[in-house]
């Protein structure tokens, strides 16, 4: 479905096992910067009700994953640290087009958005089906069940709004691109990497 071509590999599960809290606040994180994105789409595109009603519920969703990522730090002791840096998704705005059309300068938002999404996904099933916390498990697996929902409706969007754009053949683009991209990550306690 997702279409990744790479998959990650499930040792990564080790690493973030070594550092519960650290995962948990880098997670927090991502879904605030989720939300954010989704608002940075609407402000962007206001002329676009569907658009605008559908993104309003998925950052009403990613904040609500904050707030449960948020409570389960708090629910375990751990401390919720500051902001982290993701490099996996800078490195993913690099190949957003740059000087586009508002057409196109869209479609490939969304296109961004549903590669972060589709990676989230893989990584929060890779977590759920390999962690050995009971707890864990079944909340990765819960939000792996969302992440794929939000992947759908950004791509959905992408080929609504891409008249005239191949978004299947910019979405093969980016799915190349992402590969070379994730190849490098795996190694951290963080969500990408």
């Amino acid at each position: 479905m997702l279409g990744l071509k790479l998959a990650t590999d499930p040792r990564w599960v080790n690493i973030v096992e070594s550092n519960i809290e650290e995962i948990l606040t880098d997670h927090a994180w991502c879904e605030q910067k989720a939300a954010t994105n989704c608002i940075t789409i609407i402000i962007n595109n206001s002329e676009k009700p569907q658009l605008v009603t559908d993104l309003l519920a998925i950052a009403k969703e990613e904040i609500e994953h904050f707030e449960m990522v948020h409570a389960l730090i708090l629910k375990r002791g751990l401390t919720f640290g500051r902001e982290r840096k993701d490099s996996y998704v800078n490195e993913l705005v690099q190949f957003m087009k740059k000087g586009a059309t508002r057409e196109v300068a869209l479609v490939d938002r969304l296109l961004f958005s549903a590669m972060i999404e589709a990676r989230s996904c893989e990584r929060f099933k890779v977590l759920s089906e390999n962690i050995e916390d009971p707890e864990l498990a079944k909340f990765y697996r819960d939000l792996m069940i969302s992440e794929a929902g939000h992947y759908t409706t950004f791509i959905g969007f992408a080929r609504k709004y891409g008249e005239g754009i191949d978004v299947d053949k910019r979405w093969k683009e980016w799915l190349e691109y992402e590969s070379k991209v994730i190849a490098n990550y795996g190694k951290q306690e963080t969500i990408h990497g």
